[in-house]
């Protein structure tokens, strides 16, 4: 298959095209061209742009794509012409979607159950929308229904439980407060020291490989916003047997922020009361103590920056 186009950055000289079993570099010249071809075996690709830039393409033999991208990043989204085309502008249009606010499940756990069963049908009505006289890969479309599948099976089984939690941590409801956690660099915070900033919590542990994955961009996040009103404070979960591996690894990690070590890891008060089972899981605490989301965005999505400065912080 042949792969053409141009990117927007006088900093990419290559990029690769990788899968769980196959990985080649794709040279990109002075101008930003680069033109290749490649054999695959017909599936999902990643076009990977350096550790934290990518974007998602299905790929198979006999296509001939050129793909134009929308920004200097990857991430920031492309289009497609040529054969091949119809697959990845779907591919493209659905990823905008779970990228969206309408996929967030918190969206349709808040909703009462008779808004909560018309938004599960529009949304059912709207991805049926995006195939409907296109030419799609049927590898593309079977794999396409087994996620739409496990998305509408999550939201249904969940919403009873989930949407009580909603309700129970809605926005500007007070939050739960821990006390007298260990704090990394000597004594003890409660999360009433914080009062009169916003608090962004990260619950995360030490053999918590997402949450490993979050900490460049949540240092990054921290030092963007160091001096503002936000404290960024990290809760670590692990088990008492673990307690030399976390101080190891805020040390070696160079962790910044607050860190802090739960009094009982996932069963401390705090992370009960949240109902937090599943890490990473991010906060949002107004300056009154309040919730701004139990439930908030990771520091890798970039729209985190944006929501930060529209609450002024």
């Amino acid at each position: 298959m042949a792969l053409k186009g141009k990117v927007n950055s006088s900093e990419i000289s290559s990029f690769q095209v990788a899968s769980r079993d196959y990985i080649k570099t794709i040279t990109v010249d002075e101008n930003g061209v680069f033109d290749d071809t490649l054999r695959v075996e017909a599936g999902f690709f990643g076009l990977l742009n350096g550790q934290n830039d990518g974007l998602n393409v299905f790929l198979r033999n006999g296509y001939d794509l050129e793909i134009s991208f929308k920004g200097e990043q990857f991430s920031e989204g492309a289009t497609f012409s040529g054969r091949g085309s119809e697959s990845n502008n779907f591919l493209i249009e659905k990823t905008a979607f779970f990228m969206s606010d309408d996929a967030n499940p918190d969206v349709y756990f808040a909703l009462e159950k008779d808004e909560f069963e018309t938004k599960v049908k529009e949304t059912k009505a709207a991805f049926e929308a995006m195939k409907t006289g296109k030419n799609l890969d049927s590898i593309m479309v079977e794999m396409d229904s087994r996620n739409d599948e496990m998305y509408f099976n999550y939201l249904e089984s969940n919403y009873e439980t989930m949407h009580e939690m909603a309700v129970k941590f809605a926005k500007g409801s007070p939050s739960p407060k821990f006390f007298n956690y260990e704090n990394y660099k000597g004594g003890s915070n409660s999360l009433d020291d914080y009062k009169g900033k916003y608090v962004y919590l990260d619950i995360w542990a030490t053999w918590c490989a997402p949450c490993k994955a979050e900490i460049p961009f949540l240092k990054q996040l921290e030092k963007d916003f160091h001096g503002r009103n936000i404290e960024f404070i990290s809760i670590s979960v692990d088990k008492k047997q673990a307690y030399d591996k976390w101080r190891k690894m805020v040390e070696e990690e160079e962790l910044t922020g607050v860190q802090l070590y739960a009094d009982n890891d996932f069963q401390s008060d705090f992370i009960q009361a949240y109902g937090i089972n599943a890490i990473p899981r991010f906060i949002l605490i107004d300056p009154e103590g309040n919730i701004v989301s139990a439930n908030e965005k990771r520091p890798s999505d970039p729209r985190i920056r944006e929501y930060f400065e529209e609450l002024g912080i």
